[in-house]
């Protein structure tokens, strides 16, 4: 029987480039992929805890790498499967890999969502708003106010300690409003689909052109701001050969210190794991 979801994907076909399109396991679809992106994973059920939610990743991530490895062992892995922090050090733990071809969708997302409401808020193109939110893609993430510029004039004329009361609170709301984003649309529509197709599309062609873009990914940071032994978002340079470097940013006291608290969240979610 033909799959459902292929089966869908075929009536398409006629308004779209000719297309192979099948369904199988690893061995039949992805072997000797350059790209492998996974987004499996487990719906909560009412009243279960996020770690036994991740318990259950965990075991789906078991389950679908060793296929991966072997079928796949030069692939790139992409992970998209929240929380996507922990899933991508889980992957990295489980594959093997060399951590520059372990990569997380990160805060790509949260980054675009900051430079939108930015760019509205200037009344200026998206694209032409420098500015990143970066650690944890979660409650943790830290945006940095200190780098942030249009056409290199930047966004704050003087440190966040510095502000006046009315701007650190305008800047607030503008921050919460791209923290809770996905809650919103999930109450909403009870699922974020459309954003991440486009982040997870932007990532892909970074890597198959290998055009060395800097985007704020998730991979394993180790001594960099004092952090050790996880994976977070920061800004990176991404190719064919996966995560290239990572930018050190010059973050102000206060943004290191929220960086490094966001590592330890991710930390502890992970010590509890038992992995």
């Amino acid at each position: 029987m033909i799959n459902k979801i292929l089966m869908d994907l075929i009536h398409g076909m006629s308004l779209i480039d000719p297309t192979d399109l099948i369904a199988g396991t690893v061995a039949d679809a992805g072997k000797d992929a350059d790209i492998v992106i996974i987004t499996a994973g487990a719906a909560q059920k009412p009243g279960e805890t996020r770690l036994d939610l991740l318990g259950r990743n965990v075991a789906i991530y078991q389950n679908i790498l060793g296929d991966v490895v072997k079928y796949c062992p030069n692939a790139i892995l992409l992970i998209v499967t929240n929380p996507v922090d922990i899933m991508t050090y889980v992957a990295f733990k489980i594959s093997g890999f060399p951590s520059s071809r372990v990569i997380g969708s990160g805060t790509v997302l949260d980054t675009s969502r900051f430079r939108s409401l930015l760019a509205n808020k200037l009344n200026i193109d998206a694209r032409s708003v420098h500015a990143y939110i970066i650690g944890e893609h979660g409650d943790s993430e830290v945006p940095v106010w200190s780098t942030a510029n249009v056409a290199g004039r930047k966004l704050l004329s003087q440190d966040w300690e510095h502000l006046q009361e009315s701007d650190r609170q305008e800047l607030t709301t503008i921050f919460n409003h791209v923290k809770n984003a996905a809650y919103e649309i999930i109450q909403r529509k009870g699922y974020t689909s459309y954003a991440i197709g486009l982040v997870v599309t932007d990532i892909v062609k970074a890597i198959l052109r290998s055009q060395e873009r800097v985007l704020t990914v998730s991979g394993l940071v180790n001594g960099m701001y004092g952090i050790d032994h996880v994976c977070l978002g920061l800004p990176r340079v991404i190719s064919d050969k996966g995560i290239l470097k990572t930018v050190n940013l010059d973050l102000s006291p206060s943004e290191e210190k929220q960086l490094r608290h966001s590592a330890q969240v991710l930390q502890e979610v992970f010590r509890q794991l038992n992995f």
